[in-house]
């Protein structure tokens, strides 16, 4: 059988661009797993243990670093779109002041908000400046010995 130079050339790219659309599943974080979480006892286990237990957190609190995250996403997407999440667990371990676990919490997807971002640009140091402001405050910057410290 032979096929025609024609539908060749409308098979290939079909073909290319089928693949270039086939689902790509991906897993981001660190899912600590049931028995996992299990080991974890408030008012028992200690940091120290949670960390041998289930590794380093995700993210720790900003403000209060008593509190540490685990958190894992799993995604779906088809080829050049916006990745849809499929799942999405976050394990909160708050620990008191001594560094021993008060309590565990778990969130997934169905706890999640969607947020919009707050509107408008935040400045950058030297935006405002013109090309020439520029040059000029660039002049003594360089003394052509090299960047590096010397005596």
């Amino acid at each position: 059988m032979r096929i025609s130079r024609p539908l060749l050339l409308l098979a290939l790219p079909a073909a290319m661009l089928t693949a270039g659309c086939a689902r790509h599943l991906a897993l981001h974080g660190n899912l600590p797993q049931p028995y996992q979480i299990a080991a974890i006892h408030p008012g028992k286990t200690t940091a120290q243990e949670v960390l041998k237990i289930l590794g380093s957190p995700s993210s720790t609190g900003v403000f209060d670093s008593r509190h540490w995250y685990y958190i894992s996403r799993r995604t779906s997407r088809v080829g050049f779109f916006t990745p849809k999440v499929l799942a999405q667990n976050v394990y909160i371990v708050d620990f008191n002041d001594k560094g021993v676990v008060r309590a565990v919490e778990h969130k997934s997807l169905k706890n999640a908000q969607d947020i919009a971002p707050a509107p408008g640009r935040t400045p950058a140091p030297g935006e405002h400046l013109t090309f020439i402001q520029q040059l000029i405050g660039n002049i003594g910057r360089f003394n052509g010995k090299g960047s590096g410290p010397g005596p």
